[in-house]
């Protein structure tokens, strides 16, 4: 071919590309959506609904919604917004998270954007005639592109609501009128089998469709209330209100009296309604209305005329934890397009906690718990506005959940307290990662390629002198440090405001006008900030809050460099010839008593490896970390750290306590086990259930704990389990804790939920207590025990923990948790005799595994529960 006729070839194909390319394209583009349908069923101004046009979708993330409607037939339409429009599908049953329920769908008209808000009462003789409210409402993302799914007949998207959360998907079917569609819930983690237990009311107002229907409502009650409490009559404003402070406390604690409720990392907001119209204002009377308008359109919504709600605002991130960075991003928006903007890309959500204005009340010299109660009453069960949740009494145990959560911290609150306004001693703020407020005094020169300044540095007050506390030069962005940097070279001083400050030349001093937020692991004795990092500037504080804590301790939160396996480490440690593990600090004393070291512990789990294994494999694994040994501080480990190796086994679990995607290890093998060995993992706890079937656990529990009862009446419960067990052919195992009790389960092979595993346990718990009821109870608090051994069925649920047989426990003697047969199980039985130093000489003689047909035993657990019901007759 001449060089001519190549040139003419490749023309000839760059045609036909352009060609195809232009084909693709317009198959990908937009198809014009248009709102006609609509129209013509519906007359405009006959009925509350928008009329509306065909809009245009932000960018970013997209709105669903789904309403709840009473129409010809009740039924839930399904709304996901595309191309300026609403596309929509009735769904008779409602959406559910059980797969296996497949909700028929039908395709309707397409909707215009304005009515993923509408709520109202269609009147009579109108298509659709009948009351509808907003039941959640959201964004969504979709996993494949929308269009496309569309023309084929599959939708597959994530949805981020108040009800409705995860991955579901749309799927067209055969059908007479081709609108046939079903709505399924994907496989993700979220998915749950059994009813749902969904809150039927409105998102928006807190209305069901039976009391929007009828007008009646929640203020009816609040006021008979209010009245009978002799509420004084004083209308309130949020302008009338001066904020209740909390006081720092030292230390969590269980008391009579008293409520706790979680610390959110958020920004305090008082949140008031009135002839006006709705106001937000921070804590220092900064109107923040126009910066939230999320926060404010809620509190609209609320068919009240008149209140005033103390709350936090808070932003979560994708994983669903508070982002304070998220917050600091939207409260410096001034302008309302990008507020409007940002609401929709990051939802604000206001916890509120407490009611201070009701109608013409003043609710303020009433009891806290009542006033809770009554600002139950007016707020949406989920949606933008939360109530704030509290449990009464047993503020040590909910510290301890929130610690392992990784949060913020508890408020203490007297229940029966007064709102009073300013700091005051009957609200404690309990922090279990401190963060505190601090002044910026002044900045450090950068150092290597950092520009702007090395750290800041800050005071805080104590009484009326400004003490100087230290630096933080970690936690900022390059954004956050030219803004800084800006302010700071404007208000330069000589000589620094803060006693005690270090002179150099190597710092420059500011006028102290900055407030910025600093998490850190302690104080040390001369007052200087240890390890802390910068989380976030506070515009909402003024200096003069920022007082010097009164407290210093340890926190409870991971810190790698201190577990023994930081990366530097990894890196100077060879592994051992066959291992993927690079040990280190075998020497390290861990059981200081008893004489055994790291290295022990290590060669403990060696050698009951095989042991273990079959417990461990395919289950979300839970570590309990010591890095200086039992007598040192430990760390509770859901999360997987980002150094961990690449070969070992992780696992993406939505967690519901912490609202996020956690990445758990699987222990599948020698080496798994002897890494997390030598991260300083005492304990190891595992899930009852597989990874392939999370909601389907192996085992249902019966947890044996004597607290203050003789362990000899622990052995009796036990042996008197086993016997009612078998008088209804069940078959039950048995293993001791390593710390005072026993466990005994019961195997499920997989057939029951979480739910069902508990219901189970609970009537096995009730029956065993009702034949020994002297020295067994199922009764969780321990004041109302009575010295008798408690019988505990709620460590069955998805997500709780059984430590793992053959574990090591941190408890002096090394004990370790070990399966048992039932012929040991009686008097003189020793929880002292099974330690990791005896348990692999024990192993050693043993042909087999006493528990091992926990894991895959099929029972008639249908029928054991028929004959336990007659044995009770």
């Amino acid at each position: 071919m001449t060089p001519g006729k190549r040139g003419a070839a490749k023309t000839t194909t760059q045609r036909a590309d352009a060609k195809k390319t232009t084909k693709r394209d317009a198959a990908r583009a937009p198809k014009p959506r248009d709102l006609s349908e609509y129209h013509a069923k519906r007359r405009v101004g006959a009925t509350p609904e928008p009329a509306g046009v065909v809009g245009a979708s932000a960018p970013g993330r997209l709105r669903f919604v789904v309403q709840k409607h009473d129409a010809t037939r009740l039924h839930y339409d399904f709304r996901l917004e595309l191309d300026g429009v609403l596309l929509s599908w009735a769904v008779p049953k409602g959406p559910s998270y059980d797969q296996a329920e497949k909700r028929l769908a039908m395709m309707t008209e397409d909707h215009p954007l304005e009515y993923a808000e509408f709520e109202g009462v269609i009147p009579e003789g109108n298509y659709g005639a009948g009351p509808v409210i907003v039941w959640d409402i959201g964004t969504y993302s979709a996993v494949e592109e929308m269009r496309a799914g569309l023309d084929k007949g599959k939708l597959l998207f994530d949805l981020r609501g108040h009800k409705l959360r995860g991955r579901w998907t749309l799927v067209k079917i055969k059908g007479e009128s081709g609108k046939e569609w079903l709505l399924i819930k994907e496989r993700d983690g979220l998915q749950r089998t059994g009813p749902d237990t969904f809150v039927e009311d409105s998102v928006f107002s807190g209305l069901t469709l039976e009391e929007l229907m009828s007008g009646e409502h929640a203020r009816h009650r609040v006021l008979e209330e209010l009245a009978e409490l002799g509420a004084k009559r004083k209308p309130l404003g949020a302008r009338d209100v001066q904020p209740m402070l909390a006081t720092a406390g030292a230390e969590p604690f269980t008391r009579e009296g008293w409520l706790f409720e979680l610390k959110y990392d958020g920004y305090r907001l008082l949140a008031g309604r009135d002839a006006g119209g709705v106001r937000l204002l921070s804590r220092n009377g900064r109107d923040l209305t126009g910066v939230f308008p999320d926060i404010a359109r809620a509190v609209e919504r609320l068919p009240y005329e008149h209140f005033v709600i103390d709350g936090e605002v808070v932003v979560h991130d994708d994983a669903g934890m508070p982002s304070f960075q998220l917050l600091q991003q939207r409260a410096q928006l001034h302008r309302a397009i990008d507020a409007r903007r940002k609401s929709v890309e990051h939802p604000a959500t206001l916890y509120c906690f407490d009611l201070l204005g009701f109608d013409e009340y003043d609710l303020r010299a009433l009891p806290l718990i009542g006033r809770k109660e009554l600002l139950r009453e007016i707020l949406p069960s989920a949606g933008t506005l939360r109530f704030s949740e509290h449990i009464e009494e047993q503020g040590t145990a909910f510290y301890e959940s929130v610690a392992r959560m990784g949060l913020e911290g508890i408020i203490a609150k007297k229940a029966d307290g007064a709102y009073r306004g300013g700091r005051s001693k009957d609200w404690l703020k309990i922090k279990s990662d401190p963060t505190d407020e601090f002044v910026v005094v002044g900045w450090t020169a950068p150092g290597g390629s950092r520009s702007g300044f090395g750290a800041l540095l800050l005071g805080a007050y104590e009484g009326d002198v400004l003490r100087f506390v230290g630096s933080v030069g970690t936690g900022f962005n390059e954004k956050q440090i030219r803004s800084f940097m800006k302010r700071l070279e404007a208000s330069v001083i000589d000589q620094p405001a803060a006693d005690g400050a270090p002179l150099s030349k190597e710092h420059t001093w500011v006028e102290p006008t900055i407030v910025v937020e600093v998490r850190y692991r302690e104080m040390t004795d001369e007052t200087l900030l240890r390890h802390p990092v910068f989380v976030g500037e506070r515009d909402d504080k003024s200096p003069r809050d920022c007082m010097l804590p009164e407290h210093a301790r340890v926190t409870q939160v991971v810190d790698e460099s201190e577990l023994g396996i930081d990366e530097a480490e990894e890196e100077s440690v060879e592994p051992e010839i066959g291992s993927r593990v690079a040990f280190s600090s075998l020497d390290k004393p861990f059981w200081p008593a008893d004489g055994y070291t790291k290295g022990d512990l290590i060669e403990y789990y060696r050698a009951v490896a095989d042991w273990m294994l079959p417990y461990l494999r395919d289950r979300p694994a839970v570590l309990t970390r010591y890095p200086d040994g039992i007598e040192g501080k430990s760390f509770f480990q859901k999360d997987a750290p980002g150094f961990a190796p690449e070969w070992l086994r992780r696992e993406k679990v939505w967690s519901e306590g912490s609202e996020r995607e956690l990445s758990y290890f699987v222990l599948d093998d020698v080496d798994s086990l002897l890494y997390v060995a030598n991260s300083a993992s005492i304990p190891i706890h595992v899930w009852a259930s597989r990874v392939p079937a999370l909601e389907q656990p192996d085992w249902c529990i019966l947890d044996l704990d004597p607290k203050d009862a003789p362990f000899a009446h622990v052995i009796d419960i036990a042996r008197g389990l086993k016997k009612l067990c078998d008088s209804i052919d069940l078959p039950a195992y048995v293993k001791t804790t390593g710390s005072t009790g026993l466990h005994v389960l019961i195997p499920l092979a997989r057939r029951l939920t979480h739910d069902q595993s508990k219901q189970l346990g609970e009537l096995i718990a009730r029956a065993v207590v009702k034949r020994m009821p002297a020295i067994a109870t199922v009764a969780r608090n321990p004041a109302k025990r009575a010295g008798r051994v408690y019988v505990d069925f709620l460590q069955n649920g998805h997500g709780k923990l059984l430590v793992a047989p053959y574990s090591a426990r941190p408890v002096p003697g090394a004990l370790a948790s070990t399966p048992l047969r039932w012929s040991e199980v009686k008097a003189g039985l020793s929880l002292a005799d099974y330690t990791i130093k005896t348990l692999p000489r024990r192993l050693s003689r043993m042909k087999a595994d006493p528990m091992l047909p926990v894991l895959d035993q099929e029972a008639d657990l249908l029928g054991a529960l028929g004959r336990l019901a007659s044995l009770d007759r």
